[in-house]
């Protein structure tokens, strides 16, 4: 049962590690306003409110035309005003966007309504990388949900067959109980308190072996797949646990409700 729930918390702490590089990558898209070049200090000020205000902005940084353009020559190393006699480049902000944010369509939405401003020239964002980041997201979450579900039947069958087997070794226990008239309830409660039992002790072994594992693969092989915080651990040790009480409940009533049901002849047939 430790194995199969160890199984089960290896899947949690990919999926976990999954949407923790996802927010990663969400957290550092950026937003370019690029505002006119006859912008007034009333519709600045306005601006740089909503923007601080909105929802979707988790940092926002004003940039300056001058300081546009030291960012320019610093870059590319050469002065346009040199050749042209004027700054070409305008006032803008940068904008990092929340992660909940940071999908095609609400982006779009975002940056029409921006656009829609008189004193917005227009909004940058890379729109490659974000369409690339949904499709794949939701490519690789169905393949490791898949491989999770297969995975997790396998494990679920093989905790149901020993738990049969182990039902069967007293089937006819159980038969003697039923024919001096202990209730259904009264049969099934030891088995089930047991089983119970064992579900939380293997949960808890789980755990171990995962914590284990991850600050191998921390501090030994410098990767990291989750944070080893309280928190996440005791995501997976709940997880975990309601798995483990779960399927051990589950299969210890089917089994033995299947021999609480049979005859006496019938137990020697099986």
């Amino acid at each position: 049962m430790a194995l199969v729930l160890f199984l089960i918390g290896i899947e949690c702490v990919l999926v976990m590690g999954v949407h923790r590089v996802v927010e990663r990558i969400r957290e550092n898209v950026e937003l370019t306003v690029i505002l006119r070049e006859n912008i007034s200090d009333t519709e600045l000020t306005r601006l740089d409110t909503m923007l601080r205000m909105a929802p979707y902005s988790r940092e926002v940084q004003f940039v300056s035309a001058q300081q546009a353009l030291d960012e320019h020559i610093a870059n590319m190393g050469e002065d346009p005003t040199k050749y042209l006699g004027y700054n070409p480049l305008t006032a803008s902000y940068r904008v990092m966007l929340s992660s909940d944010y940071v999908q095609t369509d609400k982006i779009h939405q975002i940056a029409q309504r921006l656009e829609s401003l008189a004193y917005v020239q227009r909004v940058l964002y890379p729109d490659d990388v974000i369409s690339a980041l949904d499709t794949n997201v939701n490519k690789y979450s169905i393949l490791i949900l898949g491989i999770a579900a297969i995975l997790l039947l396998v494990a679920v069958s093989l905790i149901f067959t020993t738990i049969r087997l182990q039902v069967y070794s007293r089937r006819f226990l159980i038969n003697t109980m039923k024919l001096v008239g202990a209730k259904s309830w009264a049969i099934k409660s030891p088995i089930v308190k047991r089983n119970l039992l064992i579900g939380l002790i293997a949960a808890v072994i789980a755990v171990v072996l995962l914590a284990g594992l991850l600050a191998y693969a921390k501090y030994d092989l410098g990767f990291v797949i989750i944070d080893l915080s309280v928190y996440n651990f005791a995501i997976l040790f709940s997880v975990l646990t309601v798995c483990g009480l779960l399927i051990m409940l589950v299969a210890s009533l089917i089994a033995t409700g299947r021999y609480i049901r049979m005859t006496t002849n019938d137990l020697y047939f099986v």
